[in-house]
């Protein structure tokens, strides 16, 4: 099934930055015992038999009220609105993007949760599990009555978002361009997921696929703040390749794929020819891990991937050692390090213990931000925009990227809910904007190195 995607216009005055990332030098002057670097390069939802009355006149109002799910979100959007200056209309899209995602759309019904509750329904607490349709509508039915909201969500959706609302004020540089490209079905939730993104200003360009289901991510928290993933993944998440989706990627800096679609065998083949494309455009290729159980099942297809295209890595600390084939006793740091002989640049997270940041062989440690978790869901998602971030206003010192990446993911664990909220962005953007000039200035103007010459494989 094609995808179709939105034509992109001309007569945008929208462009790239100043500062140029390309693939002409790949960590070439970084040396390996230093902290700091420079870059030049870096069926409808099926509302019948699984919803109660309650949840299907819930699902019937999606579309009619734009995706507003909640009070909370109405005025999360009215503040994105007010901040960012987002027009009621949809404008016109820019001929480049500074990033754009390949990933899975999924819609998020988010709740919390006893241990009761999941030992009734057999669920093992902190785990990510595929489900079909009848599944998730046993797991809804049993949220009859709870306290839950709906969210545009998946886990490089969570990335983007907060990325844009990160950047969509000129503080510290331009604003970024964010687009996402996935597979949304012509259902209600399809409708809800593209409004919700075009609020929070990420540009989804795909066009939704007639009579497709859009997919669905139950996260359930429990008062420890761990959370359970059900996964359903629609009828329409399939992501196909074709002369839309290629001239796009050739005009992006960074093109970002979610480990998830692994898990689509048909939008493998799809992975490949966009990383191709991004390497001979002269973008950047990052891949997010997205699940240890995704990884060993599709190992040969991650590493395909990203042996051969990824200049950079999202993981945790679980994921590094899959990926490394490691044992649960090695650390993560030994990941990382293990890692970024492979890859230029390696962002591994080990939870309230801190993260590391591998570059040529070494580890660079970040502290934790201090926070009291409230909602574990989308840390590493939140972290992940840090890190990009950093690269695109042009941070030079590894340390101070990883600590602003960890504030970010400290902001979003300490709330409920997966997003980055608009007047949090905004002020860690305007903190941001110390340390990004005194970065540039450590480097001397020179904001360019080392995300990418030849290519990975030749270190």
């Amino acid at each position: 099934m094609s995808l179709s995607l939105l034509p992109i216009s001309s007569s945008s005055s929208s462009s790239f930055h100043s500062t140029k990332i390309t693939k002409n030098t790949l960590f070439s002057s970084f040396p390996p015992s230093s902290s700091s670097i420079s870059f030049t390069r870096l069926h409808s939802l099926s509302f019948c038999h699984c919803f109660t009355p309650e949840q299907q006149n819930r699902a019937a109002h999606f579309e009619q009220h734009d995706g507003a799910s909640s009070d909370d979100d109405d005025e999360e959007e009215e503040q994105e609105t007010n901040l960012l200056g987002l027009a009621d209309g949809s404008s016109l899209l820019p001929e480049k993007w500074d990033v754009l995602g390949l990933g899975q759309a999924m819609v998020d019904f988010s709740g919390v949760v006893d241990d009761d509750f999941l030992e009734n329904l057999e669920l093992e607490k902190g785990t990510r599990k595929v489900v079909n349709h009848e599944e998730r509508g046993r797991v809804l039915r049993a949220m009859d009555g709870c306290s839950y909201k709906a969210a545009a969500g998946g886990s490089l959706s969570n990335t983007l978002v907060a990325l844009a609302r990160l950047g969509n004020k000129p503080i510290g540089g331009p604003p970024l361009n964010i687009a996402l490209v996935g597979s949304v079905g012509s259902d209600p939730l399809g409708s809800f997921y593209r409004a919700k993104l075009r609020r929070a200003n990420v540009n989804f360009l795909s066009e939704p696929i007639k009579d497709g289901t859009t997919g669905t991510v139950i996260v359930l928290t429990t008062p420890d703040a761990h959370r359970t993933m059900l996964s359903y993944q629609g009828t329409s998440s399939t992501i196909d390749y074709d002369l839309s989706l290629a001239k796009i990627v050739s005009n992006t800096k960074i093109l970002v794929v979610e480990g998830y679609l692994f898990e689509l065998p048909d939008t493998i083949k799809t992975i490949k020819k966009a990383c191709e494309q991004a390497c001979r455009s002269g973008s950047l290729v990052a891949i997010t891990a997205s699940d240890v159980s995704c990884i060993e099942r599709h190992y040969d297809e991650f590493w395909e991937i990203v042996g051969n295209y990824a200049d950079i890595i999202f993981a945790n600390s679980d994921e590094a050692r899959a990926l490394c084939d490691f044992s649960s006793e090695e650390s993560p740091a030994a990941a990382a390090r293990y890692l970024s002989h492979l890859v230029p640049l390696v962002s591994v997270t080990d939870g309230i213990k801190g993260s590391y940041i591998g570059v040529k062989g070494e580890a660079v440690y970040v502290s934790p931000s201090p926070c009291v978790p409230v909602d574990t869901c989308g840390a590493g998602d939140a972290y992940a925009s840090g890190v990009l971030y950093g690269l695109l206003r042009g941070m030079s010192d590894l340390r101070a990227m990883g600590g602003l990446a960890a504030r970010i993911a400290a902001t979003v664990v300490r709330q409920q809910g997966t997003r980055l909220r608009v007047q949090d962005a905004v002020k860690l953007a305007e903190s941001f904007a110390v340390h990004i000039s005194s970065s540039s200035s450590s480097s001397s103007g020179n904001l360019q190195s080392d995300i990418g010459s030849d290519h990975i494989s030749s270190l």
